[in-house]
């Protein structure tokens, strides 16, 4: 035992030696360390051997195409953070402030920023950074079932470098791809990858509807990224960051983006009146079966209501005992209603088909369906209103 005693010491002498004169804020210049006895190693190059630092090591294609896609995209993202009022105990309504983050991209110079709805859900408040300055932000329309928000901050338009928009409607699976914004809040994150897949579906936050056509990509994406920018070897939007698929919570190399053709039909309905103003049948319920889909329920006065469609027809139920008059719960009369087989020509199987049919038109527009109805099949022409 006595005699490791003096070895164990000298090692820890030794460490402390070597600590000191790797780190150069302890008072050691470089210079002074150039003067250090070098011990030559064969694994070592000449200008590390002789202590001259080594110059940047030449770029290859493939990083002078990430270096600029970097330079080009990153002066229009945003991180964006957000502070809300969570109950924890609703017996004694006992409240906390949580905080969240999340990307965005700038679009335009009068400081609007398009992020995901889920992002800003319930915030309180909204602040912007953009380097190293911060802004408040408000909302100024939202789009839940495609998880699309615009907010505003009120930022000097020369401070403001709008994002370079691109198109997702030539995309190809296998082409490179990126993804910038803020994980875990750390700001101006790059990640590569490539288009893994096109025409994914997702749930929408909406219940009982889906996000359809959206795009999948395995540069990695983490919790902060939601809002950010996909992009291509331009610098160019080509998507907005959504979702992951994942079982820890972090990237496991699947990514969702929303194609950024689909935002920018939605932008001017959002700056302008706060939501995305779509054509509406005016049709609340529909019922999937084998014969066409049922007409559960109309909205009274709206388009299919005005048109003369029928849905499930309610039938009150007296019953008299003497003198006493009694009402029975109503009965539901299914065979009422019409069934819709198709419209425009084109079979309706499904209840988000036929939606999403809807969604292609415009208000106003005049749409023919095909209906059955105590087993005739009829046409009837409805004018669209807006939902």
């Amino acid at each position: 035992m006595k005699r490791t005693a003096p070895l164990c010491l000298a090692c820890v002498l030794l460490g402390a030696f070597a600590g000191r004169h790797l780190l150069t804020d302890d008072g050691v210049t470089p210079s002074a360390l150039a003067q250090s006895t070098v011990i030559p190693s064969p694994y070592l190059t000449a200008d590390a051997a002789s202590g001259q630092a080594l110059g940047p090591a030449p770029a290859t294609p493939e990083e002078e195409t990430n270096i600029r896609v970097y330079q080009i995209a990153n002066p229009s993202v945003v991180n964006i953070n957000t502070r809300t009022t969570q109950i924890v105990d609703n017996f004694f309504r006992i409240a906390r402030q949580a905080e969240g983050s999340g990307s965005g991209a700038v679009i335009d110079r009068q400081g609007h920023i398009v992020t995901n709805f889920h992002v800003v859900e319930d915030a309180e408040a909204i602040e912007v950074t953009m380097g190293d300055e911060s802004f408040p932000a408000q909302v100024v329309g939202v789009d839940k079932e495609q998880d699309v928000a615009v907010l505003r901050i009120d930022a000097p338009p020369d401070r403001l470098v709008p994002i370079t928009v691109g198109t997702s409607s030539n995309l190809r699976v296998g082409q490179r791809a990126y993804v910038l914004g803020n994980p875990f809040g750390l700001e101006g994150t790059l990640t590569t990858g490539i288009i893994s897949s096109l025409n994914r579906n997702l749930p929408s936050r909406v219940e009982d509807f889906e996000m359809r056509s959206i795009i999948q990509t395995d540069a990695a994406m983490n919790p902060g990224n939601s809002g950010g920018p996909l992009l291509d070897t331009a610098g160019r939007m080509i998507g907005m960051c959504v979702a992951i698929a994942t079982r820890s919570g972090d990237s496991a190399g699947i990514g969702f983006a929303i194609p950024v053709d689909r935002i920018k039909n939605m932008l001017p309905d959002l700056i302008e009146h706060g939501r995305v103003v779509r054509a509406s049948l005016g049709i609340v319920d529909v019922v999937q079966t084998a014969e066409g889909l049922v007409l559960r329920r109309l909205v009274p006065g709206g388009p299919a209501d005005e048109a003369g469609l029928r849905g499930f027809r309610v039938i009150k139920q007296r019953v008299q005992r003497g003198g006493v008059i009694y009402e029975l719960p109503p009965k539901v009369d299914r065979s009422y209603a019409d069934r819709i087989l198709s419209v425009d020509g084109q079979p309706m199987r499904s209840g988000v088909q036929f939606r999403d049919k809807i969604l292609e038109c415009e208000p106003g527009d005049t749409v023919s369906l095909t209906i059955l109805r105590e087993g005739r099949e009829m046409e009837v022409q409805v004018r669209l209103g807006t939902e």
